[in-house]
Order: structure tokens, then C-alpha cells, then sequence
């Protein structure tokens, strides 16, 4: 039986409360109602002040980006397939950026279990992630950036953060976005994360996007950067082909980390 409006967007934000965050296309499935339904309960409950929107459904309001503990527990199991993926494009020797995020964390986790890899020297600017990868110390050297100390990702960022990304020239910056579209390109909702990501892109000979299924074809409030200046994304999870295809056209390499797709 499917509720009234009024009953639903009661549903609907309980649900987003509770949870912190719910995607549009979960929240279609619980409440047997079309994801169109679920995006304009969504708008309503904006207009209210209960709700944020953002990429791929919603989170209560006055919190604009979920607390990276939140972001892990959530399409885990594509994470950790991004993460194993991304693992095997690092080679001994290498000198790359890991970006602060709850995929970056797995991305982290899968570094340290590749025991093969010596060598390595790795910037974060992800506290969490630095201490991820302290137990391949003395393979991995790890370089934390300074800067200002954002408590929601525990990400540190200007002032000070871009006077030690400047000093350097790493091979790949593998970045994490909150929306990647053919045209676009990579976007973050956070300003002061976008800058980061954006200025240690232009420091690196690569850039690589870790992004899960949910992301793909969505754009955010800040750009990082073009298509072009990306040539690979890492997905995993339930990805639209078209979508896939379209990135594809736009002159990006997209490997699909678990091979699943709709």
C-alpha cells in the first residue's frame, strides 16, 4: 500500500534521520514509489528545512557532507572492490597522492595488503588515511600535508595545506569526487576539499578518480577538475552502462571494479 504524501515525506525524513543519509533509489525501493516521487517528497522536505539534497539522494539538514565514519558503512563493498582495483595501478617506486575520503580509506587498506609494494611514497591529506598505511612503514613513506584540520573528514586543507602540495611533482594523484559526468567532469561538495584535490591534480603526471556507481553522471557544487584532466576512473557497484559509455567518449579509461552493471 503506498502512503499518502504527507505520510511518506514523514517516512521519508525518519528515514533520512535516522540514517544520516538515504539514496533515492533505496529510498524508491522501502517506500514503492518511483525515484521521481521520491526526488520531488525530497524538494518538499528541502523547501521545509528537514533535508540537504545532494548527489544521489539526501542527508538532514545543516549537514552538508556526511562525517567520513557515515561514508564508510556505506556501499562498502563497492569501496573495497575501487580500492583493490586502484591498488594494482601502483608500482614500486612510485610517488602518488591519496586523497582523504571513506574511499581513499579503502584505496589505503588495499596499499598496505599489497606486501609486494616497497618504495612508495605517499602524500595524504587524510589523517585517517595516514594512519591506515602507517603499518607498511618503512615500504610506504607517508607525507601528511599540514594545513587546516576539517573534522568531518578529518582532511586538512588551505591556509597552509598548497604551500607543501607546491613543492612537489608526484606520477599519479588518485582522487576521490562526489559526482564525475562526461562533460563536467570531477566534482566535489565541499569547496575547500575541491581546491585541494584540484591543486595537487596539476602537481601530478596522472590523475585517477575513485568513484562508485553512484556517482557516475552526477555533478557537485565544486569543479576539480575537467575530463581531460582525468584519464582513468575506478567504479564499482550497480553502473549505469550509459553512463559508463558516455565517460568512455569523453576520453576516459573507466574500469569497472566488481563488473557489475544496469
Amino acid at each position: 500500500m503506498v502512503l499518502p504524501a504527507n505520510a511518506r515525506q514523514q517516512e521519508l525524513d525518519r528515514m533520512i534521520t535516522q540514517r544520516g543519509f538515504v539514496r533515492v533509489i533505496d529510498a524508491s525501493v522501502e517506500l514503492g514509489v518511483s525515484e521521481v516521487t521520491v526526488r520531488a517528497d525530497l524538494s518538499t522536505l528541502e523547501r521545509r528545512g528537514r533535508v540537504t539534497r545532494v548527489h544521489g539522494g539526501a542527508m538532514p539538514a545543516g549537514a552538508a557532507e556526511p562525517s567520513l565514519e557515515t561514508a564508510l558503512d556505506r556501499d562498502a563493498a563497492a569501496k573495497v572492490a575501487i580500492g583493490r582495483a586502484a591498488a594494482q595501478l601502483v608500482g614500486n617506486g612510485d610517488s602518488i597522492y591519496v586523497d582523504a575520503g571513506s574511499t581513499s580509506m579503502a584505496f589505503a587498506q588495499a596499499l598496505v595488503d599489497r606486501h609486494d609494494l616497497h618504495d612508495v611514497v605517499i602524500v595524504t591529506s587524510g589523517l585517517t588515511i595516514a594512519l591506515a598505511l602507517e603499518p607498511a612503514i618503512p615500504r610506504f613513506t607517508v607525507l601528511v600535508t599540514g594545513g587546516t584540520l576539517r573534522p568531518l573528514q578529518h582532511s586538512l586543507v588551505n591556509p597552509f595545506a598548497a604551500s607543501m602540495l607546491d613543492t612537489l611533482t608526484l606520477d599519479v594523484a588518485f582522487i576521490g569526487c562526489n559526482g564525475v559526468h562526461p562533460v563536467v567532469g570531477a566534482t566535489n561538495i565541499n569547496l575547500a576539499e575541491a581546491e585541494i584535490k584540484s591543486r595537487v591534480r596539476a602537481r601530478s603526471r596522472r590523475g585517477i578518480l575513485l568513484a562508485d556507481a553512484t556517482k557516475l553522471g552526477h555533478t557537485a557544487l565544486a569543479a576539480i577538475g575537467g575530463p581531460g584532466d582525468f584519464d582513468t576512473l575506478v567504479t564499482a557497484g550497480i553502473v549505469n552502462g550509459t553512463a559508463v559509455d558516455e565517460l568512455r567518449e569523453a576520453g576516459m579509461t573507466v574500469l569497472v571494479a566488481d563488473k557489475l552493471t544496469a
